[in-house]
């Protein structure tokens, strides 16, 4: 199998290439960011994938900061959605298969039960829009397609995920405002890219939640990977508009892992297990 990885550098790109040899052994991998191929543009997408002839395209190219998206939407919609729409059109031509990460940002989180799969979507951030949007793209423009919605994904490529900003804090600060308004489900990208990994081998095509098992706040996560850490800080749990390291998002939008517990794929592990296996390897080593 020939697997293209477009946003190879993001952390989900550095948790494929980390799990590939365990979970795709004979598998050969074709790494690419923006330097080698801007998924943005066309041309270069179709012209990469007709020289190659991946089997499989990984979507991880994206604009995932809040702030960035709604201060540039053309921007977030250039690359979350128009770079979704040329990868699919690519998987078109070569009959390959895609699969797309995309978030829990699809939905509003007013409401307080996790959402699964047949659920509406109803963003209500220019992110959330645009990767809805690239979703809309990939089921139109390519007929093999896997869509897996996560959330609060945590790994290595990325200084401005969640727990490597706690992290880095508390090495100078003594004391950290964090969300307990906002909830969600902390999910290891290791964890993430071997379920798919496994996914591809199959034929189960179609839209998933994926998410580390268990539910918690800003506030308590940020308590578990100081713990973890084995440092001391004080944090203050105030709401997201006083927040540190918290960008204003949905504020309930937890997944129910549905369609895979209905099919009986491999269970997540827990958010807490997930968590201390990354410090570990991370941060302790």
């Amino acid at each position: 199998m020939k697997i293209w990885i477009a946003g190879a550098a993001g952390q989900l790109g550095c948790a494929l290439n980390d799990m590939a040899p365990i979970h795709q052994a004979d598998a050969e991998i074709l790494n690419t960011d923006i330097e080698e191929v801007d998924v943005t543009d066309l041309n270069q997408v179709l012209k990469f994938a007709l020289e190659e002839k991946p089997d499989v395209i990984f979507d991880c190219a994206a604009v995932t900061d809040v702030g960035v998206c709604e201060k540039s939407p053309e921007f977030a919609y250039k690359v979350n959605a128009i770079g979704a729409r040329n990868l699919a059109i690519a998987t078109s031509k070569i009959g390959a298969r895609i699969l797309l990460l995309s978030t829990d940002d699809v939905f509003n989180g007013i409401r307080q039960v996790p959402y699964h799969e047949f659920d509406e979507t109803d963003p209500m951030t220019v992110y959330g829009r645009s990767k809805l949007a690239g979703e809309n793209y990939v089921k139109e423009f390519a007929h093999d397609h896997f869509i897996i919605r996560s959330n609060w994904v945590f790994g290595r490529g990325s200084d401005k995920n969640f727990v490597n900003q706690i992290l880095k804090a508390v090495e100078t600060k003594t004391e950290l405002h964090i969300s307990d308004d906002q909830y969600g489900s902390p999910t290891s990208a290791n964890a993430l890219a071997a379920f798919m990994l496994h996914l591809i081998n199959t034929e189960e095509y179609g839209t998933y939640h994926v998410t580390c098992s268990g539910v918690c706040n800003r506030y308590e996560f940020a308590k578990e990977i100081v713990r973890l850490a084995g440092k001391e800080v004080n944090i203050i749990p105030v709401p997201t508009r006083k927040a540190e390291y918290c960008s204003a998002r949905p504020t309930f939008t937890v997944l129910d892992n549905f369609l895979i517990n209905v099919l009986g794929f491999h269970k997540m592990p827990t958010w807490i297990d997930a968590l201390e296996e990354y410090i570990e390897q991370e941060y302790k080593r």
